[in-house]
């Protein structure tokens, strides 16, 4: 006979998995949208796919990489060393991605992708952090 701590121990995890990863996929998606807008280039829904799903491969290999190196530890919300890596993998594997299929990496987007994605994806983590804290 099974306990209800490791259920709701993994209830718990699975859920934590979930909010980040759709944390991450706002968080990209609303960096997406400003960069669209602020271009002129809201108003293509095939755009915005196309401008976005760079970024979220080089997300979701950050996340790979973590789960990998961190196995049972992983901690989907942590700041370091998940955060760290999805918003590293984020900004380089996307803009080899936009390379790659054709797009745009002039130094200036590079620096904004850098300093937005960090903020977007490293600034959720820290307000989880500090409210878990209180």
């Amino acid at each position: 006979m099974t306990s209800p701590a490791p259920t709701a121990s993994r209830h718990a995890r699975s859920t934590a998995l979930a909010v980040a990863g759709i944390a991450d996929l706002i968080a990209i998606c609303v960096f997406v949208a400003i960069g669209r807008r602020n271009h002129d280039e809201a108003g293509s829904f095939a755009g915005f796919l196309t401008t976005l799903w760079p970024f979220l491969a080089g997300a979701a290999f950050g996340w790979c990489i973590t789960v990998v190196a961190t196995g049972r530890r992983f901690a989907p919300n942590a700041l370091v060393p998940t955060g760290v890596v999805v918003w590293v993998s984020a900004v380089v594997v996307g803009m080899i991605l936009r390379v790659v299929s054709g797009q745009g990496t002039a130094t200036s987007f590079v620096i904004v992708a850098t300093l937005a994605t960090g903020v977007l994806l490293l600034g959720w983590r820290a307000i989880a952090a500090l409210s878990s804290r209180r």
